[in-house]
């Protein structure tokens, strides 16, 4: 699917000093800590696969929010956080994983009782995370160090460590296939595609500005990319690397999400307080909805595509009809 090109690669094994699996209770925080990397804010949301429970988080608050979308009611609040960056859902919903690149830990906790099971240490600076599609493996962005961590989610363990990026942050992806991971490197602007079974860079692709979040077609053809500094979402097509078209958005776009079915692309606008609604067969903005708050990448659309979930600044979640183009409701502590 892709040409090779030849990456030099640089084994560290020094961070492997960071590496201490399966410690529950490794790091603790005092509240006032003044944290890991704080000048890099981002938010999160995660939304189960039964589509009951929604769990969201600052990295500027020390701790994470758990709905019930049920009900549209705050049902938990857990602490104890330095810099919660991203969450993802783990063995079919029964467990989910917060990062934390002031810990410097993956958090294991269980859904039925929001329970801390597991700790896993991959060194300060963990970021964006992403499950392959065979739930097994775990692939963590590390700013800091400039690497991908590769944690067995079995044994839960870290088993290896992919270097030659440049500041990975949130933007992570798995292509549906599983073969081929796409890290977002805000250094450089640019975009890094891995071979999963090799763990080398095969390809980056570069021309954009002040990239954010990125999403990728089901058939792994295109990319799309939010460019925060020149109020654009790009269209890249994988296979050469070159972007086909550049598609005109609000202020500040971070968000790039496609619908389950490719057919949509919400781009979130955080200085407009907007997501544009692109048609991804021409590129066109058919809709632009209005009634967020600072909303960045932290967008998920329901299973049938039919509602859109976007976390807004105050840890609020608007939910959104898609067909309709309207936020419906907000999910919210009250």
């Amino acid at each position: 699917m892709f040409k090779k090109m030849k990456v030099k690669s640089i084994w560290l094994p020094l961070l492997f000093v960071f590496f201490i699996p399966n410690v529950i209770g490794a790091s603790s925080i005092k509240s006032k800590s003044p944290g890991f990397d704080t000048h890099i804010t981002n938010n999160s949301l995660a939304v189960s696969p039964d589509e009951q429970i929604a769990i969201v988080s600052d990295s500027r608050e020390q701790s994470i929010l758990v709905y019930d979308l049920t009900n549209g009611k705050l049902r938990k609040k857990i602490d104890g956080f330095g810099s919660p960056r991203n969450i993802v859902f783990i063995d079919g919903g029964s467990e989910f994983i917060v990062s934390d690149s002031t810990l410097g830990t993956i958090r294991f906790y269980s859904l039925k009782n929001f329970t801390l099971k597991d700790e896993v240490v991959v060194g300060p600076g963990a970021f964006g995370t992403a499950v392959s599609p065979d739930g097994k493996t775990l692939y963590v962005n590390n700013q800091a160090h400039n690497s991908v961590t590769i944690v067995d989610l079995e044994k839960r363990k870290p088993i290896d460590v992919i270097t030659g990026f440049a500041q990975p942050k949130q933007g992570i992806k798995v292509s549906s296939d599983g073969k081929y991971i796409f890290v977002t490197n805000f250094q450089g602007d640019k975009v890094s595609i891995v071979d999963a079974a090799t763990k080398k860079i095969i390809r980056e692709i570069t021309g954009f500005s002040s990239i954010r979040g990125i999403s990728i077609t089901a058939d792994g053809g295109t990319l799309y990319a939010a460019n925060s500094g020149r109020n654009s979402i790009s269209a890249v097509d994988t296979l050469d690397g070159n972007i086909k078209g550049e598609i005109k958005v609000g202020r500040e776009p971070y968000g790039a999400a496609l619908s389950p079915d490719d057919k949509l692309l919400f781009a979130s606008n955080k200085a407009d307080h907007t997501i544009d609604v692109i048609n991804v067969a021409d590129h066109r903005v058919v809709k632009t909805i209005g009634g967020f708050k600072e909303p960045r990448q932290a967008i998920v659309f329901s299973q049938d595509g039919d509602q859109a979930y976007v976390l807004n600044r105050d840890l609020s979640i608007a939910r959104v009809d898609v067909k309709t183009y309207t936020i419906t409701d907000i999910i919210q502590d009250k």
